[in-house]
């Protein structure tokens, strides 16, 4: 119940229509645990149709060895980015949901409460 409330809240319930429309041809997922660094290969990830990145490893800074292109963020509410600067407005950000806590979270942000 609390769940079906919570999607009722949110503005869509669907992947946005640009996304929907990809055809993912080459598609990465680039994780958090740092083994991308020094190996300068930012310009070959940004080369896939699609990027999926996993929790908050840092992107500004490391660019060189990540790349920037970020298509779809998955990340644990507590592992979610705490600037704005971390939400690329063309990425979609998919908080993934488990726990109780998980969805007092969610429910946090979009009614804007605190925790």
């Amino acid at each position: 119940d609390k769940l079906k409330d919570l999607l009722e809240l949110l503005p869509e319930h669907d992947l946005p229509e640009d996304l929907k429309s990809k055809h993912c041809k080459r598609c990465v997922v680039v994780g958090s645990g740092g083994i991308l660094h020094g190996s300068e290969m930012g310009h070959l990830l940004n080369q896939f149709d699609i990027v999926i990145r996993l929790n908050d490893a840092p992107v500004q800074g490391y660019t060189d060895h990540v790349g920037n292109k970020t298509t779809i963020r998955l990340t644990y509410p507590e592992g979610a980015p705490l600037s704005e600067h971390e939400y690329p407005p063309a990425s979609l950000f998919v908080a993934v949901l488990f726990k109780r806590v998980d969805f007092n979270w969610l429910q946090a942000m979009v009614k804007n409460e605190t925790l």
